[in-house]
C-alpha cells in the first residue's frame, strides 16, 4: 500500500502543478508564466516527486511509464493495473480540487477555460490534427521512456536521474503543448477530461492508446538495444522497481 499511496500521491502532485500552473498561473494579467512556465512547471513537478518518492514506488506517475518499464523489464506485470488505478484516482482528486479553486474567480468558465484538457482537431490549442496529434504523443513518449530506463540504468551516473527525466518533461511540453495541449499521461489527460466532459471526454481515447503505444515501444526498444543483460532485473522481491 505505501507503493500505490505514494503513485496517488505523486500524480496528484503532477496534475495540480502541472495543470493548475496552466489553468491559474499561465495567462494572469501582466506577470503570466506562459507555455515556458507551464513546461517548466510540469518537469519540476516530476523532478520534486521524484526525490520524494522516488525509493518508495519508482515515482512512475504515469501509465504509460509504468507500461513502458514493464516492457523494458524493470517491472512486474502483477503491479501494472493497481499502479495504474492509483494514478488515475491521484489525477482525478486533483482535477477536482483545481476546479474548485479556479472556480473561486471572477469570470471562470469550466467550458470556457477549461482544466488544461487535451485534444486534437478542434481540442488542440493549434488546431493540429487527429494524424499530428497520435504521431506526437507515440514518438515523445517512447522518447521519454528511453530518458527514463538511459538514466536509472545501473550503468548511468548515480543521482542524477530526477533532474534528466524532470528536464526531459519540460521539453517534451515545450515542443507539443501547441499540439495536443500534451499529454504523453494517460492518467493526467483522464483527470481534467472527467470534469470538462463534452469534447475532451470524447477525444481521451487518443491520450490512453497514443501514450501507453509509445511507452511500449520504448521500454521495448531500450531493451532490445541498450539494456545490460548480464544485469537483472529490478523486479524481485520487495525492492522498489525505481524510474529514479
Amino acid at each position: 500500500m505505501r507503493k500505490f499511496s505514494a503513485e496517488l500521491i505523486g500524480t496528484f502532485w503532477l496534475v495540480f502543478g502541472g495543470c493548475g500552473s496552466a489553468v491559474i498561473a499561465a495567462a494572469f494579467p501582466g506577470v503570466g508564466i506562459g507555455l515556458l512556465g507551464v513546461a517548466f512547471a510540469f518537469g519540476l513537478t516530476v523532478l520534486t516527486m521524484a526525490y520524494a518518492i522516488g525509493h518508495i514506488s519508482g515515482c512512475h506517475l504515469n501509465p504509460a511509464v509504468t507500461l513502458g518499464l514493464w516492457a523494458g523489464g524493470r517491472f512486474p506485470a502483477k503491479d501494472v493495473l493497481p499502479y495504474w488505478a492509483a494514478q488515475v484516482i491521484g489525477a482525478v482528486l486533483a482535477a477536482g480540487l483545481l476546479m474548485y479553486i479556479a472556480s473561486g474567480a471572477p469570470g471562470y468558465d469550466i467550458a470556457a477555460n477549461g482544466l488544461a484538457q487535451n485534444g486534437y482537431g478542434d481540442g488542440s490549442p493549434g488546431h493540429y490534427s487527429l494524424e499530428s496529434g497520435l504521431v506526437c504523443e507515440v514518438v515523445l513518449t517512447a522518447g521519454f521512456l528511453l530518458v527514463i530506463l538511459g538514466s536509472t540504468d545501473n550503468r548511468a551516473p548515480t543521482g542524477f536521474a530526477p533532474i534528466a527525466i524532470g528536464l526531459a518533461l519540460t521539453l517534451i511540453h515545450l515542443i507539443s503543448i501547441p499540439v495536443t495541449n500534451t499529454s504523453v499521461n494517460p492518467a493526467r489527460s483522464t483527470g481534467p477530461a472527467l470534469f470538462v466532459g463534452g469534447l475532451a471526454l470524447h477525444q481521451l481515447w487518443l491520450f490512453w492508446v497514443a501514450p501507453l503505444a509509445g511507452g511500449a515501444i520504448g521500454g521495448v526498444a531500450y531493451r532490445m538495444l541498450f539494456a545490460d543483460t548480464e544485469k537483472r532485473p529490478d523486479i524481485e522481491g520487495d525492492r522498489p522497481t525505481h524510474t529514479v
